[in-house]
């Protein structure tokens, strides 16, 4: 058979489909796993306080799937807010993860048509999935990437769901600042992946910068510090990027 035939683009398309699904299962129940566990953990007891209910705190798991706006949820629950009000805010929070799909899509697709397992496996692409999928995709053959994905992310959803029902069992047994320390487990996982792949001066840049404004900008507008250090740190790292490599073109 000719070679040709199993490339598509100059992309390896063989494929061992359960073979990568059970590899992104156990990469799933890895380190990536045990933190989502024990973040939603976290989840599971401020569901718990709150009075929310367990049966909303899994329902919240199993759709949102994504911690900023889950707390956002129980917060607002907390202090008594609307119904419109916090979906919206839980709407708005969750915006983030439509440009994590749009860039992953591409590596799970590999030039096919985009069908309703796309669009199904779109529902588990969050920060923690969508940081090791960009890792992780672009080593495999182009066929194994979406099984690999699915078992990977899928392991990632059911063990926060699992996390969810177990922290809510076990609240008041644990203090309340290793409850909240737990819910950071998440964003600090997925900083120390970013760090780890500094390969790009661009996110170098965006880190100095959003370290540098984050603090100042929280002091002078609580409500606002964060989304404003996001856009005008980004901002910033964008245009100082293109600056250097400008330079750099000029002095070459």
């Amino acid at each position: 058979m000719d070679e040709s035939a199993n490339q598509t683009d100059g992309q390896d398309t063989r494929s061992d489909g359960a073979g990568a699904w059970r590899q992104g299962l156990r990469e799933g129940l890895g380190m990536p796993g045990l933190v989502i566990f024990g973040s939603f953990l976290g989840f599971g007891s401020l569901v718990h306080g709150s009075g929310i209910g367990l049966v909303a705190g899994l329902v919240s798991s199993a759709t949102t799937w994504a911690l900023p706006g889950q707390i956002a949820m129980v917060e607002l629950y907390g202090i008594g807010a609307s119904l419109l009000v916090t979906v919206m805010a839980v709407c708005l929070t969750n915006t983030r993860l439509l440009p994590m799909v749009i860039t992953l899509m591409p590596h799970l697709s590999h030039g096919r048509r985009i069908g309703w397992r796309h669009y199904l496996v779109a529902h588990v692409i969050a920060i923690t999935s969508w940081a090791v999928g960009l890792r992780r995709l672009a080593a495999l053959p182009a066929g194994d990437r979406f099984s690999w994905f699915t078992g990977f992310a899928w392991t990632l959803w059911a063990l926060s769901f699992t996390g969810t029902a177990i922290g809510f069992w076990l609240a008041g047994s644990l203090p309340a600042p290793v409850t909240l320390g737990l819910v950071f487990l998440n964003p600090c996982y997925f900083t120390l992946l970013f760090v780890a792949d500094l390969g790009s001066r661009l996110r170098v840049l965006a880190l100095l910068f959003g370290g540098v404004l984050g603090p100042a900008l929280h002091l002078a507008t609580p409500d606002w510090g964060l989304p404003i250090t996001g856009l005008a740190g980004g901002t910033a790292a964008f245009f100082a990027d293109r600056l250097l490599g400008r330079r750099e073109a000029h002095r070459g």
